[in-house]
C-alpha cells in the first residue's frame, strides 16, 4: 500500500491525537471511574441483558469503559464485511489505483448469463453507494432483492436498493484493480498494523453459489475487541501510531450520507431511520441526541460498530447464532442496538 499525501499540518495533528488515544497491543481498562459513570454504565449493561446479545464492548478515549461476553471469540460479521471493504478502498482510490467513475463494463465486470447493457454502464461508485441499478441474482441472500425492481428498469445512480450483487461486486473490482485477495490485503494493512489479537486469516473464506453469481460474498469472522479496532481508526480518521492507514478525508466521504432513509427502497427499509453513505449506515436521531453525527457498519442478526465522534466512542457488539435456529432467531434490531449506544455514550464518563 502507498503512503498518502496529506497537508503536513493536518498529519501532525491527527497524528498527536491518535497518539493519546491509540490503544496499545492489549486494551486497557478505564481506571478511577467515578460512581455516576459506573451507575450509567450498570444502567447500559442491565438494558443489554434483555436482549440476546452475544459480546459487546465500549470505548472511549481509546480505554475499555465497558465489556461484556467472550470479546476475544472471532465470529462471522455478516455485513459488517462491506463497510470494511469501504476502508480498504480508501488508500487505492487515494492513490488512483481504483477510480470510482469507472464503468462495469470499462473494468470487464459481468455475471452468469451476461449483464443488461443499461447495467453495465454503472459505476464502482454506484456500487459502493447500493445504486448500481442492476439486479442480477446475488451469490448470497441477506439483502432487499425480493424487492427488486425490473432488471433494466432503473438508470444506474438513480435508485437505491440494498443489493448484495452490488457490494460483491465491489469487492471482484477491489481484487481486479489491486491485485491482491481480500483477506491478504486486510492482514497486512489493517489487522497487522491495528495489532488485532484475534484475527486468523485461515478463518477467512469466500461463500455463496457460483451457479447464481461468479461475483462471492467476501465474509470476514471477527473478534468484538478486533471490530472495535476499526471503530477507533474510523474515529482516529484513518490515523494509527503515527501512520495514516486511511485518508482522513476518505473517512469522512464514506460515512457522510449519501442516500437519506426516505429516499431507500422498499418501504420497510426506509423506516428504520438509516442514511446510507458509501458501504456505512448513518443514524437519523433527533436533535440533542448523544449518538449526533454517528455512523455505523451492520451485520445481520445484530453485528455492530458504531463510531461516536462527539463522544470519542467506538461501541462493537455481536450477535452469534447457532445455525440450525438461523431462520427463527431473535435479531438486536438497529433500534435496539441505538438504544444500548446512547445509554452509554450519556453515562457520565469523562
Amino acid at each position: 500500500m502507498r503512503p498518502m499525501k496529506t497537508p503536513l499540518l493536518l498529519t501532525l495533528l491527527m497524528c498527536a491525537q491518535a497518539s493519546a488515544a491509540t490503544p496499545a497491543a492489549h486494551w486497557q481498562a478505564m481506571s478511577g471511574q467515578s460512581p455516576a459513570c459506573r451507575a450509567g454504565v450498570s444502567q447500559a449493561l442491565d438494558y443489554l441483558k434483555t436482549l440476546p446479545s452475544t459480546s459487546m464492548m465500549a470505548v472511549r478515549d481509546g480505554q475499555v469503559l465497558a465489556s461484556y461476553g467472550p470479546v476475544e471469540r472471532p465470529e462471522q460479521v455478516y455485513s459488517v464485511r462491506k463497510s470494511v471493504l469501504a476502508m480498504m478502498y480508501g488508500p487505492y482510490v487515494a492513490d488512483g489505483t481504483i477510480a470510482l467513475d469507472r464503468s462495469l463494463a470499462s473494468l470487464g465486470i459481468d455475471d452468469v448469463g451476461g449483464l443488461l447493457p443499461l447495467e453495465r454502464t454503472a459505476t464502482v461508485r454506484d456500487l459502493l453507494a447500493a445504486r448500481s441499478g442492476v439486479y442480477h441474482a446475488a451469490a448470497n441472500p441477506g439483502d432487499d432483492a425480493e424487492a427488486a425492481p425490473q432488471r433494466g428498469s432503473q438508470t444506474p445512480g438513480a435508485y437505491f436498493l440494498y443489493n448484495n450483487w452490488d457490494f460483491n461486486a465491489a469487492g471482484s473490482v477491489y481484487e481486479q484493480l489491486t491485485g491482491q485477495d481480500i483477506y491478504q490485503s486486510f492482514e497486512r494493512n489493517l489487522a497487522q498494523p491495528l495489532q488485532m489479537e484475534d484475527f486468523q486469516l485461515s478463518q477467512q473464506h469466500r461463500n455463496g453459489d457460483p451457479a447464481r453469481s461468479r461475483h462471492l460474498a467476501y465474509h470476514f469472522h471477527l473478534s468484538t475487541r478486533d471490530m472495535a479496532r476499526l471503530g477507533q481508526l474510523m474515529l482516529q480518521q484513518g490515523s494509527w501510531n503515527g501512520r495514516q492507514l486511511l485518508p482522513a478525508d476518505w473517512v469522512k466521504r464514506i460515512t457522510t450520507p449519501l442516500t437519506r432513509a426516505a429516499d431507500m427502497h422498499p418501504p420497510s427499509t426506509a423506516r428504520r431511520q438509516l442514511d446510507y453513505g458509501l458501504l456505512w449506515w448513518i443514524p437519523s436521531v433527533p436533535a440533542g441526541s448523544p449518538l449526533t453525527g454517528a455512523y455505523m457498519a451492520w451485520g445481520y442478526y445484530g453485528q455492530y460498530i458504531l463510531v461516536v465522534p462527539q463522544q470519542n466512542m467506538v461501541i462493537s457488539h455481536q450477535r452469534v447464532v447457532d445455525p440450525a435456529q438461523a431462520r427463527t432467531a431473535r435479531k438486536v434490531s438497529p433500534a435496539e442496538f441505538l438504544r444500548l449506544a446512547a445509554l452509554l455514550a450519556q453515562a457520565p464518563c469523562p
